[in-house]
């Protein structure tokens, strides 16, 4: 390797500079460079979403997100690594991608993307930890959630292990990149880490060129595409014929999902294979005129068909738009799922397959540039099944070698982090890599551990057997059906009576009955408040008896899981489509129409999203035309209408106003029995995810309980044992102490995975200190999030205060007290398994409660307020009064300052941010308030208010001529209506007494 040279770094830093003062230049209004042409430089500001990205957003919104949509990128890293090279590159390429620092939002109904203010520095977190322990925390990073309406910041997490020898986490959301913008990425970082650091990277010793022009933005993409919208009704004519009674292949779901699916939702079986079987593959291909890609997708819908048994089968591949010149740089979620139909019948050999595979892809490909959600809304209904099963619910693909980052000086090995979660209930894969490999991917609640490795097993097999006899017929293939079928046929599915379902995940009973070759179809169902039922239709006329059946039932299962009846019936009673219809069954009590406040609700809202004037109770979501994004919709309105928490998933799971009502009222019920008091304690056992928030009967607190009850967050909140029946949040649990009990606030943290710290004392200033030290000493996991005061700047140089700008005196006792409470905090983040900090500076605090209605009257407005109320003249610093333009104070709405504290949970900033809605001169404030407390009047001089006088002498509550950015938690203080400072303060002053 040539050694490093003064003059190389500097024709590298130079370079650097270079590139930098172009993009600069290109990003002003008029500037001219080498990219000024770039699209969309007139196409600032809010942009649609791509239908992929859509996809994303919709399933994010209906509560479906989790970790399945999270893109972990780990390499370890060996040799010396620059972090602070890391840190400058990662910061310039998500400067240079504007997807990398999107924000995603709803408006009028629909979402948009919204690219923010490139960061100054992308903070990397660095953790010590030996290489045992670092796939842990590797899998916790990757799992921790995003908050898209905050935008999706790529995450980076330093796993050291020793001097030269660490892992690095880069951690994305899928709605930003995809698998070919992984390749980008590697190859852009290593150049700027190269720059950054001043290293030769190749042969020559030259650092990789960056280029100089800025790529094609995302946004103009999606802009493009929602352009083309109006062109794809041919495509969309051919899919919906193409697709035309097509159903999701059944799959054996097990009897008992296991007890932890809900913290690992999916499995993964990876069985070796030959070294030689990919060759072989490829060369089976190229006889037929086929990718190994087509081939393998032949071999799974082969095992598919061996291990369901159906002939007409549907499996999805993933697609890509990325063509052109001006795609080739482009980060960004450019696939498209395209659903290729098959038909395997007629035991053919497998050569046949795959010309019949290939067919059917190449014709899909003809048609791919049709979103695949355009293809599903104008399917309806027909895109799930009668059970909600997703029509594209099994996939495939091959695997090539995984993409490793690449930082000169060391050397990179790709670190596989698995987050337990799947898109999709099956998927098939070849690993062609070194060690090729077969791969089944599995939803554990649709497949058991031992099933799914037996098709593992099998289609390893399976690819094996083809590779070396591709004239194999597909009934010699070694993939085996499963001897059970507790899905439903083709055909049945949910019944139409919410009270009346049957048991979720099929019941053992039915599965059984299933499975005796003599029944067609079979249902148990298990009546609101009554024993099990099971009804069974027989083949042909001849068959077992009642009792016969009840007889085999008690032999293999235990008493509690027997039907007390079984009832033969000549066919099952089904709704339109295709779904068993539980009100027809006999024997079954008459279940009610969804009836009261939340049964009239559900009908309304079902009426006015859906545009039919009265449901049915047993109207069926899909059928009246409901979709994803009317789930979200309805989902929100019923939210917001009954304070009761719901998602769109909830809404695509019920499908019915009787069953969604029946949801709403146990919750209802729950959220009751929750707040039952039972003081002087309440017993509770903690939840997973528990919050814990301090200063819970405050303005501020009263907003962030509110705002963690519509996001789900159980809550622990700290209260004084006086105040503690004044929490206001149903379902909160409640533990009594204070800022002066030490011990009771170490152990309310320790009982937490989280921590919001809005208490203070304002006028002990020790207290708050030694209160922040205790809390800090027990916090060992999970964020903390510490609302502070704009008072910790003291008193800035400049009247424009950047965030985490440096505090200037004088500081008030109060001012410095936030300041040592957040150097604490912020010194202690990071280690001991802690998790990310932010502290939260905020201003005045303007909302509809009691105590901050008590700081408007008497706090740092009080001056002003009481001398409006009072009629007294009302002097206020006039503009150039000791050298400033302007005085006045900076105000945020509490809803909007609960909503920013609560997205540094998810998002920690890892320091200081700024939470301030807006500034409003002693001017404004001051009429408005003559306004709303003398109603009627002239204004001020006509005795009713006294004069506003302008002086130089500027009184000590009124010296305020600052004003603060608040960049990093814009997206959640975006003003809403009805939180404009005119208005809140209306709110504050009608009901206030005066």
């Amino acid at each position: 390797m040539a050694a490093e040279t003064p003059g190389a770094t500097a024709v590298a830093l130079q370079r650097e500079l270079l590139r930098r003062a172009r993009e600069r230049a290109a990003s002003r209004p008029g500037g001219s460079s080498g990219d000024s042409g770039a699209p969309g430089d007139a196409h600032r500001g809010p942009a649609p979403l791509s239908h992929a990205q859509r996809r994303m957003w919709l399933m994010d919104r209906l509560g479906h997100g989790g970790a399945s949509y999270s893109v972990p990128f780990a390499t370890r890293l060996r040799g010396p690594l620059d972090l602070d090279a890391l840190r400058t590159a990662l910061t310039a390429l998500v400067h240079r991608h504007e997807i990398l620092r999107t924000r995603y939002g709803q408006r009028d109904g629909e979402p948009f993307q919204e690219v923010l203010p490139a960061p100054r520095t992308l903070d990397a977190r660095v953790v010590e930890t030996d290489p045992e322990h670092a796939h842990g925390l590797l899998v916790e990073e990757a799992r921790r959630p995003f908050d898209l309406s905050a935008g999706p910041l790529p995450r980076v997490l330093v796993l050291r292990h020793g001097a030269e020898d660490h892992t690095v986490l880069l951690t994305f959301h899928h709605i930003a990149v995809d698998g070919a913008s992984l390749e980008i990425i590697a190859r852009e970082v290593a150049g700027l880490y190269a720059t950054a650091a001043g290293r030769p990277t190749g042969a020559t010793g030259a650092a990789h060129p960056q280029p100089v022009t800025r790529p094609l933005r995302y946004a103009d993409f999606a802009r493009r595409e929602h352009a083309a919208t109006d062109r794809f009704e041919e495509g969309l004519r051919h899919w919906t014929g193409r697709l035309e009674g097509a159903a999701p292949p059944p799959l054996p779901r097990p009897v008992r999902p296991p007890a932890d699916v809900g913290v690992r939702s999916a499995g993964v079986r990876t069985v070796p294979l030959g070294s030689r079987v990919p060759e072989d593959l490829r060369a089976l291909g190229a006889s037929c005129r086929a990718t190994l890609f087509t081939t393998v997708l032949a071999a799974a819908f082969a095992a598919l068909h061996r291990f369901t048994g159906e002939d007409d089968l549907l499996i999805g591949v993933a697609s890509t738009h990325r063509r052109g010149a001006d795609m080739r740089g482009l980060v960004g979620l450019c696939v498209n799922t395209l659903p290729v139909r098959v038909d395997t019948s007629g035991d053919p050999a497998f050569t046949v397959l795959v010309e019949r595979v290939r067919d059917a892809l190449l014709e899909a490909q003809r048609h791919r540039d049709v979103p695949f959600d355009l293809v599903v809304e104008r399917l309806g209904g027909a895109a799930r099944a009668a059970d909600g099963t997703a029509l594209v619910r099994v996939t495939s693909d091959v695997v090539a070698e995984p993409t490793v980052l690449r930082l000169p000086g060391t050397r990179g090995e790709h670190v596989d982090v698995d987050v337990g979660e799947a898109k999709f209930d099956l998927s098939f894969g070849l690993l062609d890599t070194g060690g090729p490999a077969a791969l089944v991917q599995y939803g554990r609640a649709v497949l058991d551990e031992a099933t799914a490795a037996s098709l593992a097993d099998g289609f390893a097999e399976l690819l094996t057997t083809v590779a070396s006899d591709p004239g194999a017929r597909l009934s010699r293939l070694p993939v085996r059906a499963h001897a059970q079928s507790p899905a439903p046929a083709r055909g049945a599915g949910r019944p139409a009576g919410g009270d009346h379902a049957p048991v979720r995940g099929g019941h053992p009973a039915e599965t059984l009955l299933l499975a005796h070759p003599r029944v067609a179809e079979a249902v148990v169902v298990e009546p609101d408040g009554g024993p099990l039922l099971a009804y069974a239709v027989l083949r042909g006329v001849a068959g077992p008896s009642r009792a016969d059946l009840r007889s085999a039932l008690r032999a293999s299962l235990p008493p509690e899981s027997v039907p007390v009846a079984v009832t033969l019936l000549d066919a099952m009673p089904r709704t339109a489509r295709g779904a068993t219809d539980t009100s027809r069954l006999p024997g079954l009590p008459p279940v009610p129409a969804p009836a009261g406040p939340l049964g009239e609700a559900v009908t309304e809202a079902f009426a006015a999203l859906l545009d039919c004037p009265v449901p049915g109770p047993d109207d069926d979501f899909f059928d009246l035309g409901g979709h994803s994004l009317t789930a979200v919709r309805l989902a929100e309105r019923l939210r917001a209408a009954l304070k009761l928490p719901l998602t769109g998933l909830d809404i695509l799971q019920a499908r019915t106003p009787r069953a969604l009502a029946a949801l709403l009222q146990e919750r209802a019920a729950q959220r009751a029995t929750a707040a039952a008091p039972t003081r002087p304690a309440r017993s509770r056992g903690v939840c997973e995810g528990t919050v814990l928030v301090t200063g819970a009967t405050g303005g501020v607190g009263a907003f962030v309980l509110r705002e963690l009850a519509a996001r789900g967050r159980p809550v622990l909140a700290l209260a004084r044992p006086e105040s503690a029946h004044l929490v206001d949040g149903e379902g909160v649990d409640v533990v009594e102490g204070d800022l002066a009990d030490l011990d009771g606030l170490r152990a309310a943290v320790a009982s937490a995975d989280a921590v919001i710290h809005a208490a203070c004392t304002f006028v002990r200033p020790e207290v708050d200190v030694a209160a922040m030290r205790a809390m800090v000493e027990a916090w060992r996991r999970g964020p903390f999030v510490f609302v502070s005061s704009v008072d910790a700047y003291g008193h800035p140089a400049e009247d424009l205060v950047a965030e985490g700008a440096p505090s200037r005196q004088p500081l008030s006792p109060y001012g410095r007290a936030k300041l040592d409470c957040e150097r604490i905090l912020l010194e202690a983040a990071g280690t001991g398994g802690r998790g990310g900090a932010s502290a939260v500076r905020s201003p005045l605090v303007w909302g509809p409660h009691q105590r901050l209605r008590d700081q408007l009257r008497w706090g740092a407005t009080g001056v002003l307020y009481q001398a409006v109320r009072q009629g007294r003249p009302v002097g206020l610093p006039g503009p150039g009064a000791r050298g400033h333009a302007w005085y006045g104070a900076p105000w945020v709405h509490a809803a909007a300052l609960a909503r920013a504290v609560t997205s540094c949970l998810d998002a920690p900033v890892h320091g200081v941010a700024n939470a301030v809605g807006g500034h409003v001169s002693w001017h404004d404030l001051t009429a408005r308030l003559v306004e709303l407390l003398h109603p009627g009047g002239a204004g001020t001089g006509d005795g009713v208010v006294g004069a506003v006088l302008e002086t130089d002498d500027v009184h000590p509550d009124l010296d305020h001529h600052w004003r603060y950015r608040a960049d990093r938690l814009a997206p959640s203080l975006r003003e809403r209506p009805g939180e404009d400072w005119r208005t809140v303060l209306a709110e504050m002053a009608g009901t206030s007494g005066v």
